[in-house]
């Protein structure tokens, strides 16, 4: 499955069942192989996924799409990645891990 499917039926899960995201406020960006990105912004309870740097980002994710699959799937260790190099944050890491709890409801 690639990356952009992925994202979208993410969206659809999390916008169906909003409890995983309740009091999530924030733009996540994810910098991906060949200079894709995608955003999505998490406000009361909705996301939305766009493609591009749509908005300002609070937090950037630079990773594989190899990586971000698995990070979908709920196969890959986030902390482990960050420390060795596979998964680079910038901005707030806080919202990192919010975001990896709020991803781990959905998969």
């Amino acid at each position: 499955m690639d990356v952009k499917r992925t994202f979208q039926e993410l969206q659809i899960k999390m916008n169906e069942n909003p409890k995983g995201i309740h009091g999530l406020h924030a733009v996540f960006q994810f910098n991906l192989n060949e200079n894709k990105v995608y955003q999505f912004s998490f406000c009361e309870g909705n996301v939305k996924m766009s493609e591009g740097e749509v908005n300002p980002p609070d937090c950037i994710l630079q990773l594989s799409d190899e990586n971000v699959l698995k990070m979908m799937e709920g196969n890959f260790n986030a902390t482990m990645a960050y420390m060795t190099g596979k998964l680079k944050v910038k901005g707030d890491l806080g919202l990192a891990l919010k975001l990896q709890s709020a991803l781990e409801k959905y998969q």
